[in-house]
């Protein structure tokens, strides 16, 4: 007689979840974040909300005792004042020749230290040396050592006496920018063309592409976010230009390179309208703000492509 016996599969066993952790080990991971996340909040967001209750004021400094709430009419002036909007005409004219001229020579010179030469590091030294100069230093620098009538030095090499300040006051600024953010743009368009694969640019070659071709159809094309990022970047920072303005011209001759920045600080300063003054000074935040949010997204889609690699 033969027994049977029947085997029973054991039950299998039941992972338990692995817990990430409780709220408390979480905030005291994040607790030393917390006095880094108050300064700031003290630092920007406190006085932007001030600056925002300002703005619904009628409120002059010489009349200090005077003031009442106005609720959005300093925006509606803001709007509509023809002082306000030649600002905004040459804050744009201003951070869009500045951006343009410093991304193009930016590219050339990117272009240029992506060859490999003798003393590359020293010149690759050499041109950031502009965007390490303060602002205000470089302001400085170009009244007087070389837009200067008497002793500059583009008078001393081409001879003549002409005041380039009060003859071309945009272009005395913007080439000021330039020469001072050229090297930011270089350093961003540098780093994508080193991010090129050197396979597929060997590969082009012996197909018969000639230098020009794989410049226009393989590295511009490659360097597309890289000049988007880098003509964010630099609006977001060159839209808030007051050094320059406020340096090399002031604002003149009249208002023709008067920008929002150095008209908030005229109705601020000269007018005492702190209430108005608060109003653009929103309007410049919310601007930037904007333009902002499409550099965010522009360096995130840069990430996702370098981890897609």
């Amino acid at each position: 007689m033969t027994d049977v016996i029947t085997r029973t599969d054991p039950k299998p066993e039941v992972v338990a979840p692995v817990k990430s952790g409780s709220a408390k080990d979480r905030w005291v991971r994040r607790a030393p974040l917390l006095p880094a996340l108050i300064f700031a909040i003290i630092v920007t967001q406190v006085p932007f909300l001030v600056t925002i209750y300002l703005s619904t004021l009628s409120w002059n400094a010489l009349r200090p005792g005077d003031r009442s709430f106005v609720g959005l009419e300093n925006y509606v002036t803001v709007l509509t004042d023809r002082r306000l909007r030649s600002a905004l005409t040459n804050t744009v004219l201003l951070t869009a020749g500045a951006v343009i001229f410093s991304m193009i020579l930016g590219l050339a010179l990117a272009v240029l230290l992506d060859r490999k030469f003798f003393g590359r590091s020293v010149v690759r030294t050499l041109l950031i040396t502009p965007f390490l100069v303060m602002p205000i230093a470089a302001a400085l620098l170009w009244k007087h050592a070389i837009y200067n009538p008497a002793y500059g030095l583009i008078n001393g090499i081409f001879g003549g006496s002409t005041d380039w300040i009060s003859s071309y006051p945009k272009a005395a600024v913007i080439t000021t920018l330039v020469w001072q953010w050229t090297p930011f743009m270089m350093l961003i368009l540098l780093a994508g063309l080193q991010s090129q694969s050197e396979e597929v640019l060997e590969a082009a070659r012996v197909d018969g592409a000639n230098a020009w071709q794989i410049f226009t159809r393989m590295t511009l094309p490659h360097l597309r976010q890289y000049l988007e990022l880098g003509a964010l970047l630099g609006s977001i920072y060159l839209v808030n230009t007051f050094d320059a303005v406020f340096t090399i011209t002031q604002g003149g001759p009249g208002s023709a390179t008067t920008n929002l920045p150095y008209e908030i600080y005229l109705t601020t300063f000269r007018k005492f309208e702190y209430g108005e003054a608060s109003a653009a000074g929103v309007i410049v935040v919310i601007l930037t703000i904007i333009v902002a949010t499409f550099a965010l997204r522009v360096i995130s889609s840069l990430f996702r492509m370098e981890e897609s690699r």
